[in-house]
């Protein structure tokens, strides 16, 4: 096999276990962000938001340079990403009689803004794998398409079943959020720092202490209010 070729398919394989890593988090995102849509609502919600961030991820990737060179737009996603864990763990209201629904684009809103952020770091690893070969960035994401899917629909099943699931993703997207903030150059005094090697960690435990006791806290409310046993 000519040395080209070899190197391509190198390539799309190391983009495509990027991908597939990276995976993990869109299902667990996709699953947290439509739990609350009825079911024929959350097959939609589940096919277009893994498509809609499909697109987001191929279109990132290819202008991962200029994003490189956006000063603290790391961090700001990184907080942005702690806000929607934050809400989706605290969204409990959707089950109760006299409160509005969860939609369709309410949950679509979320999943591709989730995305786009989680997405900034995420990126820079496609490009640095695909090196500047959108084709292979594209044929990589594609194959996580169904990936998302599939895993959306087992986590949703899963979080049905097991209450105790919806912390594990919750806690995802707030360890995703402070790295994203610690990975910031601007704040690389504070967390690429000899002196403080911790202080990415106590930031990461403060603020899932903080998001899963809150999301914790609503539910228990929600279980005991009235309203939740009627």
């Amino acid at each position: 096999m000519p040395t080209e070729y070899a190197s391509l398919i190198d390539n799309l394989i190391a983009i495509i276990i990027i991908d597939l890593i990276l995976a993990g988090d869109n299902a667990i995102l996709i699953a947290l962000a439509t739990k609350n849509l009825e079911p024929i609502l959350q097959r939609k919600a589940i096919l277009w938001g893994s498509i809609g961030a499909i697109v987001i991820r191929t279109i990132m990737t290819i202008m991962a340079v200029q994003l490189l060179k956006i000063p603290g737009l790391s961090a700001v996603g990184g907080l942005a990403l702690l806000y929607i864990a934050y809400q989706l763990m605290t969204d409990t209201d959707a089950d109760h009689d006299n409160a509005p629904k969860a939609t369709f684009w309410g949950a679509m809103k979320t999943i591709i803004i989730a995305d786009a952020v989680m997405g900034v770091d995420n990126v820079l690893a496609v490009a640095g794998a695909s090196e500047g070969n959108v084709p292979l960035v594209v044929i990589g994401l594609l194959i996580s398409v169904p990936i998302v899917m599939f895993g959306s629909q087992i986590i949703l099943k899963l979080m049905e079943k097991y209450a105790w699931i919806i912390y594990i993703g919750g806690a995802v997207l707030v360890i995703t959020g402070v790295k994203m903030i610690g990975h910031e150059k601007l704040l690389s005094e504070y967390f690429d720092n000899p002196q403080y090697p911790f202080n990415e960690f106590i930031l990461m435990g403060l603020c899932l202490a903080l998001i899963l006791g809150l999301g914790w806290r609503a539910r228990s409310k929600h279980i005991h209010s009235p309203a939740s046993k009627i």
